[in-house]
């Protein structure tokens, strides 16, 4: 059984730790003033923490002092409460995130919780977070957790990349093509698929390749000047190019139209669109897809009476969608 000299030793211990994980330098005076104890009794707790693994070293200058380093093995980590919750927080949702480390993270929120005091325990377990995978993925391939690595690593180095890439487009290809060269800037999760946005050199342009698609060639290119996208936001630059536009983060065909609907009843399918109310059955929706007859298909669902107010171009996508509907219901010849 422990002392209650030993208890108290071991109860200092972790406050050192905890301090030292906190703050790069820490002087040996305000170690011995916080922890209440004096200096020579700081130093063989230090020594203590080494002998544990912790590589903890002497600072050198007037004041002298202590710095955790990073080592060559994870020792164990001390997490003040919010911490906890924060990092539990984050394993949970990591199952969505499509990074290829559900299992890992699983595996990890365990032994995290397996620790923690009662009081967080119950703050966690009481915690319901439902990780919903995009439609759009079906299940399919997730992003490989060393190109993830690699990637981030490129990117910190400003050194180009290259890459063999597997397209939808030609799934079959047997032609062996030249692998791809980009300038890695920013890697973006959305709706579950991790993306690289990259400057490719040959083409002159920016680029967006999905990682799971993604085979990385050793070793990287040469370094390069790090340029900003356009806009200078990652997010609105990404939001853009899924909408079709190369410049702005609008919609590159919009229109105006009116439904015979409750504004209440097109709010919730509207997405990014403005609803405005015109009275109890007729809303004003301002809205905008990649292309005219893909808006047109969209207003179309709604399922009720449509008057298009702009512009033309949208009246005749409407017309070309109900000669195609004609023509799948059979009472048209094609």
């Amino acid at each position: 059984m422990p002392t209650a000299s030993s208890t108290g030793t071991s109860s200092r211990l972790l406050s050192l730790l905890s301090l030292l994980q906190v703050r790069r330098d820490w002087p040996g005076d305000l170690l011995a003033q916080r922890l209440g104890v004096s200096d020579r009794t700081v130093r063989r707790d230090v020594d203590r923490l080494r002998e544990l693994g912790y590589p903890v070293t002497a600072v050198k200058g007037p004041d002298g002092g202590y710095r955790l380093e990073a080592g060559s093995d994870l020792p164990p980590l001390l997490f003040d409460d919010e911490q906890a919750v924060a990092l539990a927080v984050a394993l949970r949702i990591a199952v969505g995130t499509g990074a290829g480390i559900e299992e890992a993270a699983v595996r990890a929120l365990a032994t995290v919780r397996q620790v923690m005091p009662s009081r967080l325990r119950h703050r966690i377990d009481a915690l319901e977070i439902t990780a919903v995978e995009s439609a759009a993925r079906g299940g399919g391939p997730q992003a490989d957790t060393e190109v993830l690595l690699a990637l981030s690593a490129a990117i910190r180095a400003a050194e180009e990349v290259r890459f063999d890439y597997r397209s939808p487009a030609r799934p079959d290809d047997a032609d062996p093509r030249p692998p791809r060269r980009v300038q890695p800037h920013h890697i973006v999760v959305r709706s579950g698929r991790w993306y690289l946005i990259g400057w490719d050199p040959q083409r002159g342009d920016w680029r967006i390749h999905r990682l799971d698609r993604m085979a990385l060639r050793t070793p990287n290119g040469p370094r390069f000047t790090p340029r900003q996208v356009p806009g200078g936001d990652v997010v609105a630059f990404l939001s853009a190019r899924f909408k079709g536009s190369s410049s702005a983060n609008t919609w590159p065909c919009q229109g105006e139209v009116i439904l015979n609907l409750p504004a209440a009843r097109v709010a919730p399918f509207a997405a990014d669109g403005v609803v405005e109310q015109l009275g109890p059955d007729r809303t004003r929706l301002r809205a905008g897809s990649w292309s005219w007859g893909a808006l047109a298909a969209t207003l179309a669902r709604f399922d009720a009476e449509i008057e298009v107010i702009g512009p033309n171009t949208l009246r005749q996508a409407f017309a070309e969608l109900a000669r195609r509907a004609e023509r799948a219901a059979g009472t048209t010849a094609a």
